[in-house]
């Protein structure tokens, strides 16, 4: 049975009720001793990490220490324990299905090391293509071929194929899947399918006959009856001791199972981050795996935020401060020292023309408060020339289980673990022509391409081609993890880069709390909060006269009437690190505009606190001076350290 059929079977027969899961802990990772905790295990009081980015299996005793339990994987992915006591690894990286005894030795139970490909049969002979999902129920092993988007069983020394065929939707007996990641056995050896592609629970029973349990298909987090719920891409699935099934899926945990009736519901707060705390204001970074311990705790594997979590009655794990996940972000000058610098077109050390950069405006905002349909920019833009062939930074693995996205479009994008590449043609040149590389594995449709995947586990280097520039003629580079973005000038140090130039201070404005403008009449009269805008722009050494880039910190002082300073130079806002999407109408006022207009505006609002110390909307306050004559000066600065000000004389 599934869902919630089983809480009320447990309630009604008297059994002990589940815990109060109700509250957000860390249990590990807060030292950065993980690179990618994806898969997860707990068996006598012990818990079982795999880590993707560094080949290894960890483990965490009850007393909380962490020690490492095996090594030399490619990339481990999902596992689970058998019977026997030996864990069982997906390991994504080599193609194959792994063991690992008590005393940390690896064996192959599946598969061909290295090799990828699809075959049944003799478990030694078969082949896999990156399988990501691990379920066990009695002496079967089932595996999620992920890229083989197949369903398979390993029992008596063979494999076989129990569903899927090629990659797609379709239930019953011929059923299609699509990149499916997370699998979870029911207690009557129901079949749980996290099929993360088609954005679909499935079901495989007894019969062999697939059906849909719960999504529509549409990406996006709706809750709602299991037929109109919709999931943004499901990773991992796991069921609890009373039949509550619980769901990773993007950034948010999913439940399906808690009321009466199957219900699909979101329990944390939705949008990515890393907090703590009471579980509906708890966030998430991709998590990955999920298990529960022998009282009923959730352990989940946070990948991008590189920590184990825990959804808990309070009694397991700590609270992660602020301050301490501070600590654990890399530091631009740590990121430099992952790869070494160069551009991503050939050749490395050639200079090119920036025509975009971090917290610029997008769209344009249109309202004093909750402009519509502005964001930041995220990234680092490097100018080329339509179908020139971009290269890889920095080498890496890929990671994500679906890295390739928005095939064919203008925003198609890989995502690798600290660099992201944006507005390519992947693998494919101008002519949409395939690259001879089998790391990108397209989809095709009466010959023409219709999709891309590129698989967990598979490696690129520095200088490999990753694809073709679109019409949109640049590299969007983002440089950071997902969820700890930072300025990519800054954290890349790319050669050559230099900027001369300082930036350009086209005006000042000044409004009342209520944006109503403070005007000259004869002179500026400030006697109580005032907002402060200032419209900014930089240019770099060898840009377009006509390109205008965002600067990289603002901030304002006052003086006296002689100049004499009455207070050191506030800097109010700053871009060394990707801000908090929500805080764009924070930063701008009404008016600022880039993107794919022909004007560029980005009014800064000053007053305002957007930086590592304060996020907050704030004033200055006339009335906290004496009467008389001053000086308010601006600054805006670039990040090679020039400045420009502009001053503003006023009376209060």
């Amino acid at each position: 049975m599934i869902g919630g059929f089983f809480l009320l079977a447990y309630n009604l027969s008297g059994e002990k009720l589940p815990l109060n899961l109700t509250t957000v802990k860390t249990i590990a990772g807060t030292n950065r001793e993980f690179g990618e905790p994806f898969g997860i295990a707990y068996k006598n009081g012990e818990t079982f990490i795999s880590d993707g980015e560094n080949g290894k299996i960890w483990k965490i005793s009850s007393w909380g220490n962490i020690s490492m339990f095996a090594e030399n994987l490619a990339t481990p992915s999902a596992i689970a324990f058998a019977k026997n006591g030996d864990l069982i690894v997906a390991d994504s990286g080599s193609n194959t299905i792994k063991s690992i005894n008590a005393k940390g030795e690896v064996s192959i139970i599946a598969g061909v090391e290295n090799k990828s490909g699809f075959n049944d049969g003799e478990s030694k002979k078969a082949l896999f293509n990156a399988p990501i999902g691990i379920a066990i129920f009695e002496e079967k092993i089932y595996v999620a071929d992920t890229y083989n988007d197949r369903i398979r069983v390993i029992e008596n020394g063979k494999v076989k194929t129990i569903a899927g065929s090629e990659k797609g939707f379709a239930d019953g007996e011929k059923a299609k899947f699509d990149t499916p990641c997370g699998l979870a056995i029911t207690k009557t050896g129901e079949l749980i399918v996290a099929d993360t592609g088609n954005r679909r629970l499935r079901v495989i029973p007894k019969d062999g006959k697939t059906f849909t349990f719960a999504g529509n298909g549409e990406q996006d987090l709706i809750d709602g009856l299991p037929n109109k719920a919709a999931f943004v891409q499901p990773v991992a699935v796991a069921i609890s001791q009373f039949g509550v099934i619980y769901v990773a899926d993007g950034n948010a945990i999913r439940v399906i199972g808690r009321r009466l009736f199957p219900y699909v519901e979101t329990i944390n707060y939705q949008k990515r981050g890393f907090i703590d705390g009471k579980l509906l204001n708890a966030s998430f970074n991709r998590p990955s795996g999920l298990a529960f311990d022998s009282i009923g705790n959730l352990l989940i594997t946070d990948s991008e935020n590189q920590v184990v979590r825990t959804v808990t009655d309070g009694s397991l794990g700590s609270e992660t401060k602020a301050e301490t996940i501070e600590t654990m972000r890399f530091t631009a000058e740590e990121f430099r020292k992952l790869g070494e610098p160069r551009w991503t077109f050939d050749p490395p050390d050639s200079k090119r023309e920036i025509a975009g950069t971090l917290g610029e405006i997008r769209g344009e905002k249109t309202e004093i408060t909750g402009g519509k349909q502005t964001w930041f920019h995220n990234g680092l833009d490097v100018v080329g020339g339509y179908g020139e062939k971009a290269r890889f930074i920095r080498s890496e693995k890929v990671l994500r289980p679906i890295a390739a996205e928005n095939f064919g479009g203008l925003r198609e994008l890989l995502r690798m673990p600290t660099i992201g590449y944006i507005h390519l043609r992947l693998g494919r040149d101008k002519d949409d022509k395939p690259f001879e590389d089998n790391r990108f594995q397209f989809e095709k449709n009466d010959e023409k391409l219709i999709g891309i995947r590129v698989k967990r586990g598979v490696k690129f280097e520095a200088g490999d081609a990753i694809g073709t520039l679109n019409s949109f003629n640049h590299v969007h580079l983002i440089a950071g993890r997902s969820g700890s973005e930072m300025n990519a000038i800054d954290a890349l140090i790319l050669p050559n880069l230099t900027d001369s130039v300082s930036p350009t201070i086209e005006k000042i404005s000044l409004f009342d709390e209520n944006w109503q403008p403070i005007v000259e009449s004869p002179r500026i009269k400030l006697s109580g909060k005032t907002r402060i805008t200032v419209r900014s722009y930089d240019q770099m050494d060898g840009n377009a006269s006509r390109r205008k880039l965002g600067v990289y910190r603002l901030g304002y002082q006052v003086l006296k009437e002689d100049k004499t300073l009455l207070s050191e130079p506030n800097w109010t806002i700053s871009f060394a690190k990707m801000p908090d999407e929500e805080t764009v109408n924070l930063v701008y006022a009404k008016g600022s505009q880039s993107g794919y207009t022909p004007e560029t505006i980005f009014d800064y609002i000053v007053s305002n606190d957007v930086n590592q110390f304060s996020v907050k909307e704030n004033f200055f306050d006339a009335s906290k001076l004496n009467a008389g004559n001053y000086i308010l000066r601006v600054f805006s600065a670039d990040f090679f350290g020039n400045e420009a000000t502009k001053d503003i004389e006023f009376e209060r």
